[in-house]
């Protein structure tokens, strides 16, 4: 996948109305500070165009920014941030619900997973929702460079088991810092659009 192109094209707070969208959507979902940001800003090749900050809980919107006219990448609210009020919480989660059933463009979910923790219940009800909605989410599994590399195959393994993946389910490990698991995501992404992987690396 080559990006040419990014645009933030539409925002959408907890009373807007959903955008009816006719290109392939790919939703990010997360815990507030696992890095969603930056893996976004990593795949579009940009430093600072999804906003990150060292307080957690600033995606408060539902963000769909138009990549190459092809597709939208969708952030989506984090969860699970202890300072936000439960009345928050709570419209941030209609807010995602809403949006996993009437997308009707959404093709592919990405859970975000910080690889040095054991995923907690946060993680485990997110998990769940999203496969109740019919969809089996691809784990990112952040912040790898944070690992030695004798510890990767042990949290790897314990995120598996957590979250009771199949086999066919499918994880990879990122890192934001070396970009490591960027091309095994774009691959995704290409398989999911149908481009021949050979004509996009020339194109």
């Amino acid at each position: 996948m080559v990006i040419k192109s990014v645009d933030l094209e539409t925002v959408c707070g907890i009373t807007s109305k959903l955008p009816v969208n006719t290109m392939p959507e790919i939703a990010f979902a997360g815990k507030s500070n696992v890095g969603k940001s930056s893996l976004i800003n990593a795949l579009m090749n940009r430093k600072s165009y999804a906003r990150t900050s060292s307080s957690p809980g600033k995606t408060q919107t539902i963000n769909f920014y138009n990549i190459n006219n092809e597709l939208y990448f969708v952030d989506l609210p984090g969860y699970g941030y202890a300072s936000v009020s439960v009345e928050v919480k709570a419209k941030w989660g209609k807010m995602i619900e809403r949006y996993l059933h009437s997308s009707k463009q959404l093709k592919l979910v990405f859970l975000l997973i910080d690889i040095r923790h054991k995923p907690g219940q946060n993680d485990l009800d997110m998990y769940k929702w999203i496969v109740n909605n019919g969809f089996r989410p691809v784990i990112i599994a952040t912040k790898l460079d944070k690992l030695k590399r004798s510890e990767v195959a042990k949290c790897v393994k314990v995120i598996k088991e957590t979250l009771n993946l199949d086999k066919e389910d499918i994880l990879i490990p990122f890192s934001a810092e070396n970009k490591t698991g960027r091309d095994e995501i774009y691959q995704l992404i290409d398989t999911m659009l149908g481009v021949d992987e050979e004509q996009d690396i020339n194109s």
